[in-house]
């Protein structure tokens, strides 16, 4: 069993900045894909970007792709989204959520994920 719990979230201006975090307890974190997902007020969920176990294999949603980066902490069972230059099209609920892959890779698939996070609201102002 894996818990995620985000934070981070909140309101900033049209181009502004937020980081957002990710801390799982339980075992194995580093077993694990973790990725990023998003929900607008009457849209789908949809994939932000996700990474591998280890850092090494990474997948961006054209959408946020060369404006925001993930990461991981595998010590600190964490993992973190950058997000620079935001626009109000950003605004929307932002989870966290965990894919069992000890052998590595990511999905970009909400199907794939065993665990979610509660969410962290994110308000972009134009």
């Amino acid at each position: 069993q894996v818990q995620l719990v985000e934070s981070g979230g909140g309101l900033v201006q049209d181009g502004g900045s937020l980081r957002l975090s990710c801390v799982a307890s339980g075992r194995q974190f580093s077993s694990y894909a973790m990725g990023w997902f998003r929900q607008a007020p009457g849209k789908e969920r949809e994939f932000v970007v996700c990474i591998s176990r280890l850092g090494d294999t990474i997948y961006y949603a054209d959408s946020v792709k060369g404006r925001f980066t993930i990461s991981r902490d595998n010590a600190k069972n964490t993992a973190y989204l950058q997000m620079n230059s935001l626009s109000p099209e950003d605004t929307a609920v932002y989870y966290c959520a965990a894919d069992y892959r000890p052998l590595g890779g990511g999905s970009t698939k909400r199907s794939d994920y065993d665990y979610w996070g509660q969410g962290t609201q994110v308000t972009v102002s134009s």
